[in-house]
């Protein structure tokens, strides 16, 4: 089997470690507010760094806002290397709600409030979260590309777009990553990353670890499951590791709240499935 690299690059110049850290779970319950232990959420942040994460994701919609400023009050001023990726087009009016925003005029507010949370004058990577069906595609990427073009963006990503989505995307501006959910039971979006792979692009798979219950012995995520046990590690560590073995343009961002699942996630960048492995999990 062809080894698989251990970086990615992402938009021609942000050269990261393919295992990131997705943010979202450091914020309160129901990613709402601030989390019930603040130092305990730095130290993860910082613990993440530590272990070699040269990518950290979040988004204006975690808290909502709470996420980015705990990502800057850990880890500001940011060291050389550290990409961090926000995302914006969803608002949270109550807890229970997430509301697509694609109007121009709320991303650019919304760019405007993430540079000042995060304290940096560029972001490396934003991304659209989700199209919003009552505004146009074009209307709602054409003003990122706007804010790219100002120099407060520096590379533009999308978040929960099929192909043909992706196609009309890249039409209006220059996408270099799609953050899709993928895991060893929900492959659904195998027609992005099949586009990903061919030109170049970066994808970013939310929800890496699967939360469905483990299927029949037939099914993959069973076959996953049996695999991690016969080698002694998680299936959260298997999971993982699948995704790396997967496609070289796979980027995970497993995401938690404790040290300890972030030392243990850390440790799946050392395991690879074989092709023989591959197969037989379908």
């Amino acid at each position: 089997m062809v080894a698989m690299p251990e970086t990615i690059l992402i938009g021609g110049d942000l050269r990261v470690n393919r295992l990131g850290y997705g943010a979202m779970r450091l914020a309160g319950a129901d990613i709402w507010g601030d989390p019930s232990d603040r130092d305990a959420a730095r130290r993860v942040l910082e613990r993440a760094v530590e272990l070699g994460v040269n990518f950290i994701d979040t988004a204006d919609a975690y808290g909502p806002e709470t996420n980015e400023l705990l990502v800057a009050d850990a880890l500001h001023p940011y060291p050389p290397g550290l990409v961090i990726a926000t995302k914006g087009g969803i608002v949270r009016p109550s807890r229970g709600r997430w509301d697509s925003d694609g109007r121009p005029e709320h991303l650019r507010a919304a760019c405007e409030a993430s540079l000042r949370r995060l304290r940096v004058e560029c972001i490396d990577l934003y991304q659209l979260h989700t199209i919003d069906p009552a505004v146009p595609l074009e209307d709602s990427l054409g003003e990122i590309a706007r804010l790219r073009q100002a120099g407060k963006i520096r590379h533009v990503g999308v978040s929960n777009f099929d192909a043909d989505e992706l196609a009309r995307a890249r039409r209006i501006v220059e996408v270099v990553s799609v953050q899709n959910r993928y895991n060893v039971s929900d492959r659904s979006s195998d027609p992005v990353l099949a586009v990903c792979e061919r030109d170049g692009l970066a994808f970013i798979p939310w929800s890496p670890l699967t939360q469905s219950p483990r299927d029949a012995d037939a099914g993959p995520r069973g076959k996953l499951e049996d695999w991690a046990t016969a080698r002694g590690v998680s299936f959260a560590q298997a999971a993982i590791a699948w995704l790396l073995t997967r496609s070289p343009a796979m980027l995970p961002i497993p995401g938690t709240s404790r040290v300890g699942h972030l030392e243990e996630n850390a440790a799946a960048d050392a395991l690879r499935l074989t092709a023989a492995d591959m197969r037989a999990i379908g």
